[in-house]
């Protein structure tokens, strides 16, 4: 045990002893830091509405919002006209003077907040010779759109049930409306308006929704969300959640009924938030008898197959056709039309009263190939079984998933997700494993956000990651039991470069204000609940307490302060400590192990003792002049005059006298039975007492994982709970006993990095080569150095492009 070895032999009593007043000592300097204080001093006070176990109080309410819309779209000028009518129904204890209502299309306006607050991401040189500035052409292709299309709502006849005109004011994203009558509590109230807007192109705006043109058969596919004005939440906590819309915060919503026409080209196919009421009067008897076979299939069943679809690009119509939509108890509303789409249903059997018959379905050209085919209906069945397990049998009739220009956004119902084939030279499509992971990922993602937020209806303008990062959090369990080895991106190591990045900010931060949204939002949540789960909680406590929490607030809208309140009340842990580090603080985890000492106890007779300590100085190594001496043979004095010799050259400091044996025989007489007891088999037992030094270096407490390493090549592992840290939060010490025969070899913190901890090489005792790499480079000239040869470069031949080459050749 050299190598672990790091002091004498100590008594435990005044071992346990110095250690218990270094811990009173840490204690009393003033820089202190409670990391176990109650979060309840930060959050808001329970009351009638949201109560102290993270609940729905007795009073608890939210508004009911209904839409009847009648749209059209018109293909041609790629612009939506709409009619629709509203009923609200104030549930809340108070009188209303005016609605809100969100113009989420206002933010394409050049005068919108958004756009007049965004900031030029580039460095600039005050010398026109040096390197430039850049923008993308992107970025031109983004202006140059906006600036040649007239974009945001045109609002117009807005009045209440009787026909008389409501004063309206527009608030960039946002416009009051005045009603005529105050609205008083438990009363309704219903007004119409008509509406149109320009619909954006996605690809050039880059949004959440909007057209794509293919240049190749002259098609668009357009994917409508954000769509309609819609009225914004009223709630308990904040009142008008009337913020503008920036782009990045996205909605929180009321739930209510809808019963939406959507007029369409002929030829387009239509998939929709809600269960399609007029399937007779848009769909041909083959189709409605291919979805129904679908109900109980093995395998997607196309409804629109390839052939048809691709078919169907050719013509185009000046026909149209209504899909007619009805959606019960959602909190939005979005929808998809093409002729370009194909579609395959297949029946997801779940079961239960409530909604037994899930379709799953998906809406995608043929640019979608096999991919789409094989993956996004089967992705969106194996999303509702592993999320049904966590929260609640999914409530809705169809679950979709839609191929367009979004890369991945959600809605009731309707997902819309961006992977594709590639077109190769031999007229094959195929894809790279990146894109089959990424469209399997995006579809399991985006319908899990139908569970979080569209169902458990977090506000996602205020706190991004009570639906990102619980999503991301449950896709990476889904992710995982579809396969293990795709990296899913939620694992704790995944979150260690922005753990110990300087350009972080808390998990708390609202949406529109953090600085890097993917790893804050996305997975720093999700990889501090898969440590919640994983590590400090266990599975059984976690799973029973994040399906309390999605059950209490299905259909509600919870607060940050719910979602702590009920893992802590479900599970019976406190978890302060857990939420203010990981959610309040940019902290990291970085927990050290320092030092070992390896420690026996002393058996108080002085004949085994002091032996036990001669035995201790006889193995320190010879001093380096010693062994010189040693090495030259130069003689000692002692060994050149053994005619002179006294007591000292046959006994050394560890010989032990008869006074100290009969202070040992006193010692032993007058300890108590229970006493002499213990001593004795803590003697004959002989255990290894290690003594491990922690320092908390990254400032966030954490559970400490330890992997045991014993000389007989067998392992252990052992957890330390955070509360080791609570009365010293940067360093601690613990007493690790074992077995005489089971002698420790190595120490890990942290083996299976569970823990996100920033270094992993101090986490090793004794310590680690550390394996790296070395490339071999050749320098390159500085680019200082490196001049225009105008005189060289204007000999150059200008190239001909190929359209110029070939009317040379004719």
């Amino acid at each position: 045990m050299k190598k672990i070895t790091s002091a004498l032999s100590l008594c435990i009593p005044l071992m346990a002893s110095s250690l218990a007043v270094a811990s009173a000592v840490e204690q009393t300097k003033g820089n202190f830091v409670d990391k176990f204080r109650q979060l309840d001093e930060v959050l808001p006070t329970p009351n009638v509405y949201r109560n102290a176990a993270g609940e729905p109080g007795e009073r608890y309410w939210q508004q009911k919002v209904d839409y009847d819309i009648d749209v059209v779209l018109d293909e041609k000028q790629r612009r939506l006209t709409a009619e629709q009518s509203i009923e609200y129904k104030n549930n809340s204890p108070y009188t209303l003077k005016y609605l809100w209502m969100q113009l989420d299309q206002n933010i394409f306006k050049q005068d919108s907040l958004a756009e007049r607050s965004a900031t030029f991401k580039n460095s600039l040189q005050s010398n026109p010779a040096a390197k430039p500035a850049k923008i993308s052409l992107n970025q031109l292709r983004r202006q140059q759109f906006m600036d040649d299309t007239e974009l945001g709502f045109v609002i117009s006849d807005v009045k209440d049930e009787d026909g008389k005109p409501l004063k309206v004011t527009i608030v960039d994203t946002m416009m009051r409306i005045d009603l005529n009558e105050p609205l008083k509590p438990g009363k309704s109230t219903e007004f119409s308006l008509d509406f149109a807007f320009n619909i954006v192109e996605e690809d050039a705006v880059g949004a959440r929704s909007g057209y794509e043109h293919f240049e190749e058969d002259g098609n668009d596919i357009f994917l409508l969300a954000q769509w309609f004005p819609r009225l914004t939440a009223f709630t308990d906590y904040e009142a008008w959640t009337n913020k503008a819309f920036l782009g990045r915060g996205e909605f929180t919503l009321e739930f209510g009924d809808y019963d939406v026409e959507i007029t369409v080209p002929a030829d387009h196919i239509v998939s929709s938030t809600g269960e399609l009421k007029n399937a007779k009067k848009v769909l041909t008897k083959t189709q409605l008898k291919r979805l129904k076979e679908a109900e109980t299939a093995k395998r997607p069943v196309f409804v629109v197959t390839e052939e048809e679809a691709i078919e169907n690009e050719k013509a185009g119509t000046d026909k149209t056709k209504t899909w007619r939509f009805e959606a019960e108890n959602v909190r939005d509303f979005a929808w998809a039309s093409s002729r370009k789409f194909m579609w395959d249903a297949k029946g997801y059997q779940q079961g239960g009263k409530e909604q037994p018959l899930v379709m799953a379905m998906s809406f995608f050209p043929k640019e979608g190939g096999d991919l789409w085919k094989k993956y996004s209906t089967e992705s969106v069945i194996h999303t509702m079984e592993v999320y049904s397990r966590f929260s609640f049998d999914y409530p809705y009739p169809v679950a979709q998933s839609v191929n367009g220009p979004v890369g991945g956004m959600e809605y009731p119902m309707i997902t819309f997700n961006g992977p594709r084939t590639e077109l190769r030279d031999d007229g094959s499509r195929t894809y790279s494993q990146a894109e089959k992971r990424f469209l399997i990922g995006v579809v399991i993602h985006e319908i899990g956000h139908i569970y979080f937020p569209m169902i458990v209806n977090s506000d996602e303008r205020q706190w991004t990651w009570m639906d990102e990062g619980l999503n991301s959090f449950l896709d990476g369990v889904a992710g995982r039991e579809w396969d293990p080895n795709i990296p899913w991106g939620v694992e704790p190591r995944d979150i260690v470069p922005y753990m110990k990045s300087q350009n972080q900010v808390p998990i708390m931060t609202q949406s529109d204000s953090v600085l890097n949204l993917g790893p804050n939002a996305y997975t720093k949540p999700a990889a501090a609940l898969n440590i919640l789960r994983e590590v400090i909680l266990g599975r059984e406590l976690f799973d029973f307490a994040f399906k309390e929490y999605s059950q209490r607030w299905k259909y509600k809208r919870p607060t940050p302060a719910d979602f702590f309140r009920t893992m802590e009340e479900a599970s019976g842990v406190d978890l302060d400590w857990f939420w203010r580090g990981w959610f309040y603080t940019t902290d990291h985890v970085d927990i050290s192990l320092d030092k070992v000492y390896q420690l026996r106890i002393d058996t108080k007779n002085p004949d085994i003792d002091y032996a036990r300590l001669r035995e201790f100085e006889q193995s320190k190594p010879m001093s380096l002049f010693n062994k010189r001496n040693q090495e030259e043979g130069k003689a000692l004095w002692i060994d050149r005059n053994k005619d002179v010799s006294d007591f000292y050259d046959d006994n050394d400091r560890f010989t032990v006298t008869n006074k100290e044996r009969n202070a040992y025989q006193s010692f032993l007489k007058k300890l108590k039975p229970w006493e002499r007891k213990a001593l004795d088999r803590a003697v004959e037992e002989d255990k290894n007492y290690y003594v491990m030094e922690f320092s908390n270096l990254g400032g966030l407490v954490m559970p400490i994982i330890l992997e045991l390493t014993y000389q007989d090549g067998s392992t252990e592992e052992r957890m330390l709970p955070a509360e080791i840290w609570r009365r010293s939060p940067n360093k601690v010490s613990k007493l690790i006993i074992t077995d005489k025969d089971k002698p420790l070899k190595s120490v890990v913190v942290d083996p299976r990095w569970e823990t996100a901890d920033v270094d992993i090489e101090n986490n090793h005792y004794p310590r680690q080569i550390i394996p790296s790499r070395l490339e071999v480079y050749k320098r390159k000239k500085s680019s200082a150095k490196v001049r225009r040869d105008i005189m060289h470069d204007i000999k150059t031949e200008l190239k001909k492009d190929d359209k110029d080459e070939k009317e040379k050749k004719d």
